[in-house]
Parts: structure tokens; C-alpha cells; sequence
């Protein structure tokens, strides 16, 4: 996972063919024409179906190549560079458009992954949860550093991770079982325990809850 520069999410191209806006897509690893890379991880493209280009691209390839292909327009971000690429058909492409939220909720976890992980290294002498909860419950970290998160739990030894464990799917069961175990550890170390009605923490000698009054005993 890695941050990327989104500045090119407010640029806005214009295709010179059918002065249609053009869409932002993910540019295929291979160059199709050399065999190398685009220069760019993402580019502009014509996907405007009545775009001239598109439409006559179909006979100018039949007649000259033989080939059932067309052309769509491209453009590189933050340049007016230009060039044209063939599509198979009029769905190319249209699937590797970005979605720019998605982009940005991606970018904004990456920022979260990245800081939580610094702040790892002194979260115990600062007695700080948070670092280690963003990572624990971020199924896109590393199995490795989830890891270290679970395995600060009971030096920090605060009970205000069990909820948020207990309503997270783990992807990875060991996890679960892993953390379920140290949630026990905690409650045994607090002398509290999980009220099995309403799985809100009480103490160990509690014969009611006094939470949802059920009775415990």
C-alpha cells in the first residue's frame, strides 16, 4: 500500500475528437504499442462512444491492419501529452475508470496505517490504545504488524479494546482466537468479567448486571 499524489483528480481533459470530458482511468501495466510503461499510473481517455476517433477508428484498422479494432483518445495527467490507443471493443477501459472517493478513502487509510504505525513504538509509555486498535482492526496492514499491535494489548492492559475487538470480523481467525485469549488475560488482571447476557464488563464478583439487571450467578 502506498501513498499517491491525487492531484491529478482536479484536472479536467477534454477530448479534441468530440469535445467530450474525458474519463481518468488506470493505465494498463504494459504499453501496447513498445512494450513499455505509459509514464503514468493513471490516464485521461476518451470513452465517449460517438467520439469521431472511435467511430471511424473501426474501418481505418479493418482496411489498413485487418484487424476488428478502433482507437480512443488519451491524454497524460498534468501535461497535454497525447496519443491514441486501440481497443478491442467499446467496453475496453471502461472498467479501469477511478472512482476519486475511493481513491481518497484509500490514500486517507494509507496516512492512518502510516502514523499508527510510528506512534507504535511509544504507545505503551504514553498509554495511548489508539495506535494499536487502527492497526489490529485494519485488514489491509501487514500480517506482521498486526501482530505487534496484538502484542502490546496486555502491556497497555486497557479493558476499552474489548468492544471494539468483539464487533470486528477478523479475516484471519488466529487473530480472533489470539485476542480473545488476552481479552481473558484483561478481565482476570482487572477482576472484571463479560456479562454473558449483554457481553457489557462488570466486576468478577457481580451477581447482577448493572447493566441490563440480568442476574448473574
Amino acid at each position: 500500500m502506498f501513498a499517491r499524489d491525487l492531484s491529478f483528480l482536479e484536472e479536467e481533459h477534454i477530448c479534441p475528437h468530440c469535445k467530450g470530458k474525458m474519463s481518468c482511468c488506470e493505465a494498463p501495466a504494459i504499453h501496447v504499442g513498445d512494450g513499455l510503461g505509459w509514464g503514468s499510473d493513471v490516464l485521461f481517455i476518451c470513452l465517449n462512444d460517438a467520439c469521431s476517433l472511435f467511430l471511424n477508428g473501426w474501418d481505418q484498422i479493418e482496411n489498413q491492419y485487418g484487424h476488428h479494432a478502433s482507437y480512443r483518445y488519451m491524454e497524460l495527467p498534468g501535461t497535454k501529452e497525447s496519443n491514441v490507443m486501440m481497443v478491442g471493443n467499446k467496453d475496453a477501459f471502461k472498467a479501469s475508470v477511478i472512482d476519486p472517493e475511493a481513491l481518497r478513502n484509500q490514500n486517507e487509510r494509507y496516512r492512518k496505517q502510516k502514523k499508527a504505525i510510528e506512534d507504535l513504538k511509544t504507545c505503551v509509555e504514553d498509554d495511548n490504545l489508539e495506535p494499536v486498535m487502527t492497526l489490529l482492526l485494519d485488514e489491509s496492514a501487514s500480517k506482521e504488524i498486526r501482530k505487534k499491535a496484538i502484542d502490546l494489548l496486555p502491556k497497555l492492559g486497557n479493558l476499552d479494546c474489548i468492544d471494539p475487538i468483539r464487533n470486528h470480523e477478523f479475516r484471519d481467525k488466529s487473530f480472533e482466537q489470539t485476542t480473545n485469549l488476552i481479552i481473558q488475560a484483561l478481565l482476570k488482571k482487572n477482576y472484571s468479567k463479560e456479562c454473558p447476557f449483554c457481553m457489557e464488563i462488570v466486576k468478577a464478583t457481580a451477581k447482577k448486571c448493572k447493566h441490563c439487571k440480568e442476574n448473574l450467578n
